[in-house]
């Protein structure tokens, strides 16, 4: 059916499948809740749910109104754009304002510089675990010595890296 190509309501997939990017939202709302070790329960009681609902909002299943996702970023102590970062470019080209358009030249999104805004080390899962893990650490002596030498490998990763690309 041509129908079936448009836009389905509430920016579903033709098929009635969660749109991609209501997923991804929810696994970053998710995965934030249990960096934070609170329970489903709790994260709904803090912003006046239930714990269905918010099981719902991490499945993608009810999508996420900006005044929600404003509670939801105040509630895990994020930004915004953190439910939106590291979204892989097949899940972009799937929004509600893309799904039933082909190649469509007309569609513009801002990016600074011509860069892809994606890349933000803040943002990523792996900073936040060694962010989390150095402040685990009961000796701040050995914390401090654990950051110099941190830094120290950076300056020289990046000074090896400059005299590999004279090469």
């Amino acid at each position: 059916m041509e129908h079936e190509k448009e836009k389905s309501p509430r920016g579903r997939l033709a098929a009635g499948q969660p749109n991609p990017v209501d997923v991804h939202v929810g696994n970053r709302i998710k995965w934030r809740r249990k960096v934070l070790k609170l329970s489903q329960q709790q994260m709904a009681d803090r912003l006046g749910l239930t714990f269905q609902q918010v099981q719902k909002y991490e499945k993608g299943l009810n999508r996420v109104g900006a005044s929600r996702l404003w509670d939801i970023s105040r509630v895990l102590g994020v930004s915004m754009d953190f439910f939106f970062a590291e979204m892989d470019a097949s899940v972009k080209t799937q929004s509600p304002m893309m799904l039933g358009k082909e190649n469509d030249n007309n569609v513009q999104y801002f990016e600074e510089d011509g860069q892809n805004m994606d890349f933000d080390p803040m943002k990523r899962k792996e900073t936040l675990e060694l962010v989390s893990a150095y402040y685990k650490i009961n000796n701040r002596k050995v914390a401090k010595q654990l950051f110099d030498l941190i830094v120290a490998v950076s300056k020289s990763d990046v000074h090896l890296n400059n005299n590999e690309s004279k090469e």
